[in-house]
């Protein structure tokens, strides 16, 4: 073994990585790279990692998200892709890679390929099912338009509908090309879904989503996915008109209708003014022609009717006659009816007053033994009430009799005839009266000159410095 030093230079890992990095870089530097994407992730940074491969080997490939944004297309897994960036390396893991700048597929061909395999997948869903259509309304008194609020397809679709029949249009502005064209038609179409009938923004009866004509790339927006869904999930009506009529979009599977045209879709959505008035005209002369038609009809048959009716006298004479023959049976009739239904009572009448006796008799014996029963119970309950009232009678006599007032100390006054004496001037000396106290009566004979007692002096109080008697 051999120990001696060496004279070669020594180089650190990041010297030696720095120089395979500007080599690198010196030597390729904006380079397109054809390959097939491989294994691809997008983490929460944003950026998007990715592998480029051939049959023989494998690149890696970045693209940071502010770049990958702006794509119109982005790659999927097994998509055929060019891409334009500048070759580098990544030192942290010993490894070149390519900073992708540009993504375009390979030719129509690998997008086509793409359309189709994404097409397979939504029809598998169900998202294309002609059961899943909705029926346009006829006449729809707003309709919603998703397009690009500057280009000439709004502009195109205002002047068709101003020309067949005016009617209110809102417009939803988004992009119809680019990296934000997909998420901003989802978000108009679920939008215009969202308004409430009755609010402040009137709610779309029929929604157009168009655009104008262009390329694969131009139109890959209303192949993507959520435009997709969002488009089948609309409880309005859509009407696609995307491109032009060679134009197909996924967008165009999963509408209600497809129109060849922006313009198509105006004429598609409402109907001719002048023609519903002309077609409401003729119906309103055919309405009335009929009208007449029927009354002739009408008024001739009644005419052949009452030709074919007999005479009203000829019908009256008939049944007058037999009123007539009636009226004379009618009268025999009843005298018979009248005997017969004499002779008939006079046959029963002994049997009905004899039945009608036994009934009596019967009803009469019932009705006294009932009263019979009743009456034990009807004497008490009167004796008891009239005991009742005899007491509350002598209670109230008692109570406004003048035996109560002689009772306090009063006495009752009568002359000699008994008649009551109310006032002294009624009276005259010597004349007898008799007194009723409340336990007895005493007489008594009137003078009328004695004298009014006089009242008796008050006794003077003892001067006050003289000590009173405690007896």
């Amino acid at each position: 073994m051999n120990d001696a030093p060496s004279n070669a230079h020594e180089f650190t890992v990041s010297e030696i990585s720095a120089a395979v990095k500007h080599t690198i870089e010196d030597t390729f530097g904006h380079v397109r790279v054809r390959g097939e994407v491989g294994r691809l992730s997008r983490p929460g940074s944003g950026h998007l990692y990715f592998d480029l491969k051939d049959d023989k080997s494998v690149m890696s490939a970045v693209a940071w998200k502010g770049v990958a944004g702006r794509w119109p297309i982005q790659p999927e897994q097994g998509m055929e892709v060019i891409v334009t960036g500048r070759l580098t390396t990544f030192a942290g893991q010993s490894k070149y890679q390519i900073i992708v700048e540009h993504v375009e597929p390979a030719g129509v061909g690998a997008l086509m390929a793409l359309l189709e395999e994404r097409r397979k997948k939504l029809l598998a869903e169900g998202l294309f099912d002609a059961d899943r259509k909705k029926k346009l309304p006829y006449l729809p008194r707003v309709i919603g338009v998703v397009t690009s609020p500057t280009g000439a397809v709004i502009r195109d679709i205002l002047h068709r509908l101003d020309d067949r029949f005016p009617t209110h249009v809102i417009v939803w502005p988004v992009r119809v090309q680019g990296e934000s064209c997909a998420p901003e038609v989802a978000a108009a179409v679920a939008g215009f879904n969202a308004l409430p009938s009755g609010g402040p923004i009137a709610r779309p009866d029929i929604i157009i989503v168009a655009r104008g004509g262009g390329s694969v790339e131009d139109l890959w927006g209303f192949n993507e996915e959520a435009v997709v869904r969002a488009v089948a999930a609309s409880d309005i009506p859509v009407i696609s008109a995307v491109g032009h009529e060679t134009d197909i979009t996924l967008v165009d599977y999963a509408a209600d209708m497809r129109a060849p045209t922006p313009t198509g879709a105006a004429e598609v959505a409402v109907p001719v003014r002048a023609e519903l008035i002309g077609y409401v005209e003729d119906l309103g002369n055919r309405q009335r022609a009929a009208t007449r038609r029927l009354a002739v009809s009408g008024r001739d048959r009644l005419r052949a009717a009452a030709a074919g009716l007999p005479r009203p006298v000829e019908l009256l004479s008939t049944a007058r006659q037999r009123l007539d023959l009636a009226t004379e049976r009618l009268s025999g009739g009843l005298r018979v009816a009248r005997q017969k239904k004499a002779l008939a009572l006079a046959n029963v009448a002994p049997r009905l007053s004899a039945n009608v006796l036994r009934q009596r008799t019967r009803d009469a014996n019932l009705r006294v033994v009932q009263l019979a029963d009743r009456m034990p119970r009807a004497a008490t309950r009167i004796v008891a009430d009239k005991q009742r009232h005899f007491a509350n009678l002598a209670k109230l006599l008692e109570t406004v009799s003048y035996k109560s007032v002689i009772a306090r100390g009063f006495a009752l006054v009568t002359d000699a005839s008994g008649n009551l004496v109310r006032a002294a001037s009624g009276l005259k000396s010597g004349d007898a009266v008799t007194l009723e106290f409340s336990d007895g009566k005493a007489g008594a004979i009137i003078d009328t000159g004695a004298a009014t007692p006089k009242p008796a002096k008050k006794s003077k109080p003892s001067p006050p410095d003289e000590q009173s008697s405690l007896f």
